[in-house]
Order: C-alpha cells, then sequence, then structure tokens
C-alpha cells in the first residue's frame, strides 16, 4: 500500500506547547505531519524549516482509512494550536475517539 502523508506548516503552539518522545515540550513555529500507512498513523513535528523531526507523544495510533487519518491530522494541528502539552487524541480501529 502506498503511504500518505498530511503536512501542515506555520503551526503556533499555544501555551505549554507540544509533547513530543525525544525532545521533550516545544513550541513555537511548527510544522505537523501525520503519515499513515493503512493500519496505523505516526504523527511528527518539527520547528518550521528545520530538518529533525520529533513524534508526537502518542503516535503511532491505530488508524483504518485515509479519510480517518486525515481527520487525525486536523485534531492534532488543533490540539498543538491549543498547547497545553498537546499529544496525538487516541481513537478505536473505527475512528472514534477515545
Amino acid at each position: 500500500m502506498v503511504r500518505t502523508c498530511w503536512t501542515t506548516t506555520g503551526v503556533f503552539t499555544g501555551r505549554g506547547g507540544a509533547r513530543t518522545d525525544e525532545g521533550g515540550t516545544l513550541t513555537g513555529d511548527l510544522t505537523v505531519r501525520t503519515t499513515w500507512g493503512g493500519r496505523q498513523a505516526e504523527v511528527a513535528v518539527q520547528y518550521s524549516g528545520t530538518s529533525e523531526w520529533f513524534t508526537l507523544t502518542g503516535s503511532p495510533v491505530p488508524c483504518d482509512s485515509r479519510q480517518d487519518s486525515r481527520n487525525l491530522h486536523q485534531e492534532v494541528v488543533e490540539a498543538v494550536r491549543a498547547g497545553g502539552g498537546a499529544t496525538v487524541p487516541r481513537h478505536d480501529r473505527l475512528g472514534a475517539r477515545r
């Protein structure tokens, strides 16, 4: 299966930033990327304009469809904008939020 990737640049974090596994909490101007390969979605963030990606805490998550991965990506972008130590929202296999 071909992997699908969603990328949003210029996402400014809200107060408290976004939590990552490798880099701790990131704040400021980020790029958010969600990659879907058919069974799960992987979410990563980077400081805009840099090359190093960090796994957003909670990634990967089960995700059965391309549309669910697109919806998840938008939820992540909104969570990062809200801040508060944003992580990946959890979903069950059918795409319902937990």
